[in-house]
């Protein structure tokens, strides 16, 4: 028996997401709510974390393409597709789900290529900046609503942001919301690449299939040194974006500008 076939995993199925193992030790997981501009409900969330956690298990699979079908990459909370949580649980149990799925992209031993097409907008923009070489389409754009709404950001980009782009800009960023082009994202440091929207998924597949002929114990070890000595409070970040998220979810306020939103 060889290695490979030692190694053979069974495919798994997702409500919201496309994984598709396409060779060469390259997985494509796509947001696959495209009527919805793949905006975030509970269950892309927790197709999300599921999806990356079952391919950082997959012994096949090298290096992962994060993309989203359609017109969009991620445009943000579904507003018509999301309860708002009542309690306090809910509001963390929530809050925890988005944040599993950060951890595991973020945190998971396998290099992910972002392919961002169109809008990504809130958590969309969270896990764009979660990858670690994010092409972005030259259409594309991105924004942060969340304090304008009385919420806050998750996905660690706290400390992400900070460490990217610099603690002016990142300010500016994520108090007043404003809208950035593919082109204003790479020169924060944001996009590691902008491309033509046509060959946007060719170079992520690209890029993909370099990163999973490489060595993957010298490659898990480098995305796992590097995220730990540039990024040392990421969990502390985690955590206490968590708090910040569920006081938001839980005033008032929120409701009424989320509804005006």
């Amino acid at each position: 028996m060889t290695d490979q076939s030692a190694d053979q995993t069974t495919e798994q199925t997702y409500e919201t997401i496309e994984s598709t193992l396409m060779g060469d030790g390259v997985r494509v997981i796509a947001l696959n709510r495209p009527e919805r501009l793949n905006a975030m409900n509970p269950a892309l969330i927790r197709d999300v974390a599921r999806a990356f956690d079952d391919a950082n298990a997959d012994t096949q699979t090298r290096a992962i393409v994060f993309t989203g079908n359609g017109r969009a990459f991620c445009a943000g909370d579904d507003r018509h597709d999301h309860t708002h949580p009542e309690t306090e649980q809910q509001a963390r149990a929530l809050v925890d789900a988005i944040q599993r799925a950060t951890h595991a992209i973020t945190f998971g031993p396998k290099p992910v290529v972002g392919a961002i097409n169109g809008w990504a907008v809130g958590g969309g923009f969270e896990w764009a900046i979660n990858c670690d070489f994010p092409i972005w389409g030259e259409s594309a754009g991105a924004f942060f609503p969340e304090v304008s709404l009385n919420l806050f950001v998750t996905g660690a980009v706290t400390a992400l942001l900070p460490a990217l782009v610099g603690l002016q800009k990142a300010r500016e960023m994520l108090f007043l919301g404003q809208r950035y082009t593919a082109a204003e994202l790479s020169e924060a440091g944001l996009a590691w690449r902008v491309v033509p929207d046509l060959a946007l998924r060719d170079e992520a597949m690209e890029t993909a299939r370099h990163l999973a002929a490489l060595p993957p114990l010298a490659v898990r070890a480098m995305k796992r040194t590097l995220n730990a000595n540039a990024n040392a409070d990421l969990n502390r970040a985690l955590q206490m974006e968590t708090d910040a998220t569920v006081a938001g979810f839980l005033d008032p306020e929120t409701t009424r500008l989320l509804k005006d939103f």
